[in-house]
């Protein structure tokens, strides 16, 4: 019962928000869910706690690479280009740290969805740029 409005606040947000804005809502919440298994590496949960959080990732990393690879989206060649070899990166690094666990390799997953964030947050909609 406690979490209720916390998922009711979740909900709404998830409804309200543009698609630039609920990406990098999303690519947050995935770096800070690696973040905080790095903080409790030491956590007789953290096998557990980082399988999630990676799993959590590639998904989100799994649907990037199936809108960059759809023929319909409007992005530039070399941008899809680009964040498909960056999601090529991000899936690469993903098995390795499933294979060989270490909290530094979190370090660039954590940037790159934090970089990307900030890319989509701080560009302008579509009808803003256009009004402009």
């Amino acid at each position: 019962m406690r979490n209720s409005p916390l998922k009711a606040y979740q909900a709404v947000e998830g409804a309200t928000l543009t698609g630039r804005d609920l990406e990098a809502n999303l690519l947050i919440k995935s770096a800070a869910r690696l973040s905080s298994v790095q903080l409790q590496w030491d956590s007789p949960e953290r096998n557990e706690l980082l399988d999630e959080s990676l799993r959590y990732n590639q998904r989100l990393w799994t649907v990037f690479q199936s809108e960059m690879m759809d023929e319909a989206n409007p992005l530039p060649q070399d941008v899809k280009k680009n964040m498909l070899s960056l999601s090529l990166f991000v899936d690469k690094r993903t098995f390795d740290t499933i294979n060989e666990p270490a909290p530094e390799k979190l370090d660039i997953l954590i940037a790159i969805n934090r970089n990307i964030a900030a890319g989509l947050q701080s560009a302008p909609a579509p009808e803003v740029a256009a009004a402009a």
